[in-house]
């Protein structure tokens, strides 16, 4: 079958990347992610995808990046993980219709790859949003193979970021206390 992998970063295409092609499926990655914030920490997430999907050979589609896509949709509700669920259906969804209007057969995300992600949440969102858009989601826990990949990306040199990418995650990750 042929996927859209919705791409959240370089680190975590890696496994999901690999389980997919070794399941026979034809693979493109859509690097949707309004959410990142600021511009500079979305140039390197961009920059790892670009050079990691050419170096793996898949093709990644680059929406233009409009964060106030993500702001709009989030305004009132900042608070996760409110905000985290709005940001993923918008995410899926926007996959879900290029995956749709581009001939794919399903769309998935690397986000089911993290074990910081609410699995059960991103799953029951993207199974509505695959319902809303009558098109079919692929569903596979990618989780077992995120501390191999993201061990693999560190030794490559692809920039691992340090939070999910929205400002508001990058202020919690500040208000966590520190570890001894």
């Amino acid at each position: 079958m042929k996927i859209l992998l919705h791409t959240c970063c370089a680190p975590c295409l890696i496994h999901p990347l690999e389980v997919l092609r070794a399941k026979g499926h034809e693979v493109a990655g859509f690097f949707y992610n309004p959410n990142i914030h600021p511009l500079a920490e979305y140039t390197n997430r961009r920059s790892a995808v670009e050079s990691y999907g050419r170096d793996g050979l898949v093709e990644i589609m680059y929406p233009e990046y409009k964060p106030q896509e993500y702001f709009q949709a989030v305004n009132g509700r900042e608070t996760s993980p409110g905000r985290c669920e709005i940001c993923w259906g918008m995410r899926l969804t926007k996959t879900a219709r290029a995956a749709k209007e581009k001939g794919f057969g399903a769309f998935t995300t690397t986000l089911l790859v993290s074990p910081y992600q609410d699995q059960e949440a991103l799953k029951r969102i993207a199974s509505g949003v695959a319902g809303q858009e009558d098109f079919e989601f692929y569903y596979e826990d990618f989780r077992p193979g995120f501390r191999k990949a993201h061990t693999d990306a560190k030794a490559r040199g692809i920039y691992c970021q340090k939070y999910c990418g929205c400002i508001y995650s990058e202020i919690e990750r500040y208000q966590k206390p520190v570890k001894k």
